[in-house]
């Protein structure tokens, strides 16, 4: 066997924890119950910090890089139309009024309509890159339309695929930096999008095709160029992933099948419907509108913002990028520290404040160098939106139950991107009063129910710490009644994540 794996033919007993009294002790207490919920491994098979650590690193260099590439091209598809509408797609496709608004609408009907985890990731990258590239040939106002609801429909499944694709490989406190690299990745879609447009601007004409076409048709090539690759790249399980050996994959696969039994012990409809009546869903679904709204608002008019402070078109397409490198690098750093630390709320806090003074700043009558700086901490906020699903993640015991309350997370989210869409209209031109006061009304939505989140999850912990303190007292095991066996999250050993 692989000196990775350390056997041993002797039993130790089972070291039992002095939970003590002391808020400290009770914290050490419940974070080792968690760790010995999540990091289950064969009996008698141990593998030490260090070479754990390679482990995820290996497997980390093998499943990050595809999946947020994926990730990018998403985003800079989508995203795409927001650079076109400077290079002249409003003029050519006469979208005048509030069509602008309504072609970005149509995009989030379908996705929320379709918005379940896709276990076929490269064949759906395939079908939207397809539909992103013939948007480059729309002629009409309702083509365009119809283009976008098809896109929506297609890219749907990406997302919530990519956030159940790592929950098969990775624990719970290793989770929101993976996925807050994906959601980086996201970032510099945006930032990318507008140096691709800045780039494409020597095309207008060629082929009788202007800057916008060439945009939608050059973005779509590529994210076919790398459907491709990803379906000889991506690995579909741990224990078939051929780039481990055998112990890792037991190792792997032994974690994720204790986890996957624990699951079972109720079946998926009771979990999906525990999902829908648990109150934690829907306020991190508060939580991630007050995210998602200020973030798509920024993703779809960013240049049309930055264009109306009077700077050129070309100008206007560097200008979009700086913006969007530093959330890029917002979303590594706030995950990362989140994670050492095991703590979302705080982080997540902090990046809607800084957001919430952005906002404020551009509704002002300040300069508009001063609303460019204001542009930079409007795009903290959407730093934060990873840790939104994760935080829930970490919360939701079963699996069923996890998969569907990220779903109902994420497809309000994908509402606030419908909302968004329609806020920042052409007659509020170049305030966008309207637009940009919904969004510090949607952030101090979020800001208000994030420290009340925060304090019901830290009640119900201490309520489980003296429960547990008490029966270890009377030398008692949890026995519930007959019926009503708590599953997933309402087990008494189960700590929520502040």
């Amino acid at each position: 066997m692989s000196s990775i794996l350390h056997t041993s033919s002797d039993n130790p007993p089972q070291r039992e924890l002095d939970c003590g009294t002391t808020s400290q002790k009770r914290h050490m207490c419940a974070s080792a119950t968690e760790e010995q919920l999540e990091l289950p491994v064969a009996p008698g098979l141990v593998l030490t910090a260090e070479q754990e650590v390679k482990l995820w690193r290996k497997m980390d260099l093998q499943l990050i890089p595809i999946i947020s590439v994926m990730q990018f091209f998403s985003l800079l598809d989508r995203g795409a139309i927001g650079n076109a509408k400077i290079e002249g797609m409003t003029t050519q496709l006469d979208l005048i009024g509030n069509r602008y608004n309504l072609v970005l609408t149509m995009f989030f009907i379908t996705y929320c309509l379709f918005e379940v985890p896709s276990k076929w990731l490269p064949t759906i990258m395939v079908v939207w890159g397809t539909i992103t590239m013939l948007m480059g040939f729309v002629k009409t106002y309702p083509q365009l339309l119809g283009a976008r609801l098809c896109l929506g429909a297609a890219e749907a499944g990406l997302s919530p695929g990519i956030a159940y694709y790592l929950t098969l490989w990775y624990p719970r406190y290793k989770f929101q930096y993976r996925i807050s690299i994906c959601a980086a990745a996201g970032s510099l879609a945006g930032a990318f999008s507008g140096l691709i447009a800045y780039a494409l601007g020597v095309m207008n004409g060629i082929g009788g095709l202007e800057t916008w076409s060439w945009i939608f048709i050059l973005d779509g090539l590529a994210t076919l160029v790398v459907s491709l690759i990803a379906y000889f790249v991506m690995v579909d399980y741990p224990s078939t992933a051929g780039f481990l050996t055998a112990e890792e994959r037991s190792f792997v696969t032994e974690r994720q099948e204790h986890r996957a039994a624990r699951d079972e012990e109720q079946g998926a409809v009771p979990q999906i419907i525990a999902a829908f009546t648990d109150w934690q869903v829907w306020a991190l679904s508060v939580v991630q509108f007050s995210v998602a709204a200020p973030a798509f608002g920024l993703a779809y008019f960013l240049p049309t913002i930055i264009n109306d402070f009077g700077y050129s078109t070309s100008v206007t397409q560097l200008l979009t990028i700086p913006p969007q490198l530093l959330s890029a690098a917002a979303h590594v750093a706030i995950a990362h520290f989140s994670d050492r630390a095991r703590l979302r709320s705080p982080f997540i806090f902090a990046g809607q404040l800084i957001s919430l003074v952005g906002f404020i700043i551009n509704i002002s009558d300040a300069s508009s160098s001063v609303k460019y700086f204001g542009l930079f901490l409007c795009s903290m906020g959407s730093a934060t939106w990873s840790g939104v699903t994760t935080w829930l993640a970490n919360n939701l015991g079963g699996k069923y139950k996890r998969a569907t309350g990220i779903a109902i997370v994420i497809m309000v989210a994908n509402i606030g991107g419908a909302i968004a869409s329609n806020i920042f209209r052409s007659q509020d031109a170049p305030r966008y009063l309207l637009g940009l006061g919904l969004e510090i009304a949607f952030i101090c939505m979020g800001l208000t129910v994030i420290p009340i989140t925060a304090f019901t999850y830290q009640s119900i912990n201490s309520a489980r710490d003296r429960e547990e303190l008490l029966q270890q007292q009377k030398g008692e095991k949890e026995v519930p009644k007959e019926g009503a066996k708590p599953i997933g999250d309402r087990v008494l050993s189960f700590r929520y994540t502040l």
